[in-house]
């Protein structure tokens, strides 16, 4: 509902006037950025609130607990910017993906870094009493070379950039990824025991 409410506000507040390329990549990533806010930040959380947690503790390794959340928040942020994109472009006129492999690409890797980040910080925040509003300014500074990388490489699929030309942030955000998710990994188990 957020997508959809969100792409709605942009169709009525630029009244069928065509968005630059840049422009139209920011919001899209605006859109990603605050949707993933809102979906992902549950992902503990439940498990605190139903009291499951500490079955888990006990039942399940660490490590196993942390992947399967992992690749949970991956689907979902799969799902996320799949419903944004097709939203965006189904209702905003004149923006238009000119290297479909390199958008692909990055929306592919930009879910797997987003669920990355998220999923440790999700943890972190499962037991605190201010849930919703510490969640957004914890992962702000944790997403912003992803968000920044994205846009960039967002720009450029809409410009029509070669793939190859491109290859710069796409090594970024899989660097990203890889990097969080190892460092993530080894944080878990202190995380989660705590």
């Amino acid at each position: 509902m957020f997508v959809l409410t969100t792409v709605a506000m942009i169709v009525f507040s630029t009244a069928d006037e065509k968005l630059s390329n840049g422009l139209a990549a920011g919001i899209l990533w605006v859109i990603m950025f605050f949707s993933a806010m809102t979906g992902l930040s549950k992902t503990f959380v439940s498990e605190e609130e139903r009291g499951t947690a500490m079955l888990l503790r006990i039942s399940t390794a660490p490590t196993a607990v942390y992947f399967g959340k992992l690749f949970f928040n991956i689907l979902l942020t799969i799902v996320l910017y799949g419903t944004a994109v097709v939203l965006f472009f189904l209702f905003v006129p004149g923006v238009y993906i000119r290297t479909p492999l390199l958008f692909v690409t990055v929306f592919a890797l930009g879910g797997i870094a987003t669920a990355s980040a998220v999923t440790l910080i999700a943890a972190i925040i499962a037991k605190a009493n201010t849930k919703s509003a510490l969640f957004p300014v914890l992962s702000f500074p944790v997403l912003l070379p992803l968000v920044l990388a994205g846009v960039e490489s967002t720009y450029q699929a809409l410009a029509g950039i070669a793939f190859e030309q491109a290859q710069n942030n796409l090594i970024i955000l899989a660097c990203y990824s890889v990097v969080l998710i190892a460092v993530s990994s080894m944080l878990f188990d202190f995380v989660w025991k705590e």
